[in-house]
């Protein structure tokens, strides 16, 4: 089959043989005809089969007739992140440059002033992120009435970063008569009841088992311990055929902190994670894409829908804790039919991680033992008797030659029997504190001519200093009042 089997116009057909594609992969062959004929579409596929293209294609040959209204977009995509956003819109440009449709990219991080001038034109195509648009239509800057078109992509992912009710309050203020496209890697619950609300008699599509791993990566678990990780991952990176690697971290910190080491052992190495700001984050994914950089240390933030060609290996510094992630993650190598291999560095506290990942994607990772396991703990030292506080230290054939007598001593110890408290010697009975000597004020001093002779030389002196009475020379220490 062929892209021009699935009904496409010859100028989007142009647009894809110039990019290089003359075959639909599975997903693209069964969503483009049901998308073509209008229909509400569930579609489920494992990452990198090509989900962007099967609702960017048909689109654009939809939205070819038609004209665009100011603040009132034809369509609308929500992502659930910008990096993905920013690709979606990278796509429209390439398959839509035999076709004069407007675009327009409303993501976070970026000034406002060039999206509202965009609107003000009007657009064909809205890509938008699901916090930069609602907060453009609450102040009033934006219409959805006239929106025709919604695809949700990476439903899943808007639900484990919390969009789902934003995207349940964007469903009701766009138009009922509606083409709504949903494509996710995963089917959790909640994603199946957005769909049975918001979509209306859906196709549903399923090219592979949800949740399942590309059957051309290579998988790895590397048992290793915490202290070592480090040291493995550059053993990887040093043995292993790396032509470009992405490696993921569970925290921002880990990947800040993991992008400077791997620095500092002469890997050309760049980051991005949450905590950049868009324009640092685009810069750095260019690095990476144009080969400036061959490894990209990276959080969650581009585990989702990242496309980047020929990415040869993908390392997994912290296993995921979200089951789901780790489908996604391996997901940015293999692509586009071409082969990649994944490793996860796994502890010992990692092990329910993996299991919940094999449970989930019902296939067991093969181990790959590098030698670095980590060892047994090591057994408890014998408990050291305490050497004595006084006297000098026995030899130790001396101190075994006394150890039998300490124990025949030990038990005559033991048998002796102690004083009653009665029969011990009585202390002297305490002063009353009315006898005792009454506490002087704090503004009183002592009287040095009674405690003068009691005190040290060197009080008498500095006492005779201050007096006038010292013909002597001064000592510097004397220059400075000693408190008493």
């Amino acid at each position: 089959m062929t892209f021009a089997d699935l009904g496409l116009s010859d100028e989007l057909l142009r647009s894809v043989t110039d990019s290089g594609y003359t075959e639909p992969t599975p997903i693209q062959a069964a969503a483009i005809p049901s998308v073509l004929m209008m229909r509400d579409l569930v579609a489920i596929a494992q990452t990198g089969t090509g989900k962007t293209a099967s609702f960017v294609l048909p689109m654009i040959d939809i939205l070819a007739h038609g004209r665009s209204r100011a603040r009132m977009p034809r369509s609308l995509i929500l992502e659930p992140t910008r990096e993905l956003a920013a690709q979606v819109a990278e796509n429209f440009e390439k398959y839509g440059a035999n076709h004069k449709l407007s675009m327009a990219l409303l993501i976070g991080g970026v000034s406002m002033g060039d999206q509202l001038a965009a609107l003000e034109k009007g657009v064909d195509v809205l890509i938008a992120t699901p916090g930069r648009l609602m907060d453009l239509f609450t102040r009033g800057k934006i219409l959805l009435t006239g929106c025709s078109m919604l695809v949700i992509d990476e439903a899943d992912r808007m639900l484990d970063m919390g969009f789902i009710p934003d995207i349940e309050e964007i469903c009701t203020k766009l138009p009922k008569q509606r083409q709504t496209l949903l494509f996710s890697a995963t089917m959790p619950p909640p994603i199946k009841k957005l769909a049975d609300k918001f979509l209306d008699n859906p196709k549903t599509i399923e090219v592979s088992r949800p949740a399942s791993t590309n059957l051309n990566i290579t998988q790895h678990v590397v048992p290793v311990s915490a202290a070592k990780k480090r040291d493995v991952l550059r053993q990887l990176l040093a043995t292993e055929e790396v032509r470009n690697a992405i490696i993921f971290c569970n925290r921002k910190t880990t990947v800040r902190e993991l992008n400077k080491s791997l620095q500092r052992a002469r890997f050309r190495s760049a980051e991005i994670h949450g905590d950049m700001d868009q324009s640092s984050r685009i810069a750095e994914l260019e690095r990476f894409k144009s080969g400036d950089v061959t490894i990209l240390v990276a959080s969650d933030v581009a585990a989702r829908g990242l496309d980047v060609k020929g990415v040869s290996h993908v390392f997994n510094f912290d296993a995921p804790w979200h089951p789901d992630d780790y489908v996604h993650r391996i997901g940015r190598t293999g692509r586009g039919g071409a082969t990649g291999i994944a490793y996860t560095l796994v502890t010992p506290d990692d092990a329910e991680n993996i299991a919940n990942i094999e449970k989930l994607t019902g296939q067991k990772i093969p181990v790959l033992d590098l030698g670095n396991a980590p060892a047994e703990p090591a057994p408890e030292a014998e408990p050291v008797e305490e050497a004595p506080r006084r006297g000098r230290r026995r030899p130790a054939a001396e101190a075994d030659a006394a150890a039998p007598a300490q124990r025949e001593r030990a038990p005559r110890a033991e048998r002796e029997e102690r004083a009653p408290r009665t029969e011990r010697e009585e202390r002297a009975p305490r002063t009353d504190r009315e006898d005792r000597r009454p506490r002087r004020d704090r503004d009183d001093r002592y009287d040095r001519d009674e405690r003068r002779d009691e005190r040290p030389a060197r009080y008498v002196q500095q006492d005779a200093v201050e007096d006038g009475a010292w013909n002597g020379p001064v000592p510097a220490f004397l220059n400075v009042r000693i408190p008493l």
